[in-house]
């Protein structure tokens, strides 16, 4: 419905397709904050598609009606950090435990190829249910991995082997004084 001023009421309708779009957002704006203040440059990765269907009503207004993947896509983040590479998934779930079907063996394995050739990787996953925000590092992903036959990482994992990012307002998710952590061994 439209309000005057263009101010519009919001439909209860549950769209799916935003999903985690609030951590994106605020991992996107924390990367700029490193970004325009020369800390780090890390940048989402492009989703690598292959249009194959266009309508074009006019060139303002081309919309894009089919695409596919070309490759399955690594993960969401990477860049540069004091000399590193970094790259890192980045995941919300509203479950009490994170769903090991919310990220693919292949990303898994990427992330793990990253740690083997001295770069930095990890997961960060929000609860929102708990309203906390963790990174994990890879190699304590992977141990879970091996040692557990279960479908997901419960949230007490996550409090004894991840570090929680405490919210600020800039930079809004400090996932880098962490990785600072990491990087002093």
């Amino acid at each position: 419905m439209n309000y005057p001023n263009r101010i519009t009421k919001q439909s209860k309708n549950t769209l799916y397709g935003n999903r985690g779009m609030n951590l994106e957002h605020e991992l996107n704006e924390t990367n700029n904050y490193y970004l325009v203040n020369d800390i780090a440059v890390i940048y989402k990765k492009p989703t690598p598609i292959t249009i194959t269907k266009v309508d074009y009503p006019s060139r303002v207004e081309a919309v894009i009606k089919e695409a596919y993947f070309k490759v399955p896509s690594t993960t969401d983040y990477n860049g540069i950090y004091k000399g590193r590479y970094i790259d890192f998934e980045a995941k919300e779930t509203k479950s009490k435990s994170f769903p090991l079907a919310n990220i693919h063996k292949h990303q898994i394995e990427h992330l793990e190829k990253i740690v083997k050739h001295g770069g930095i990787s990890f997961l960060i996953v929000r609860f929102t249910l708990k309203n906390t925000t963790f990174l994990l590092e890879t190699t304590k992903l992977i141990e879970y991995i091996k040692n557990n036959d279960k479908k997901s990482i419960p949230y007490e994992y996550f409090e004894e082997n991840g570090y929680i990012i405490k919210d600020k307002f800039n930079p809004r998710i400090d996932y880098l004084s962490i990785v600072d952590k990491i990087m002093e061994g």
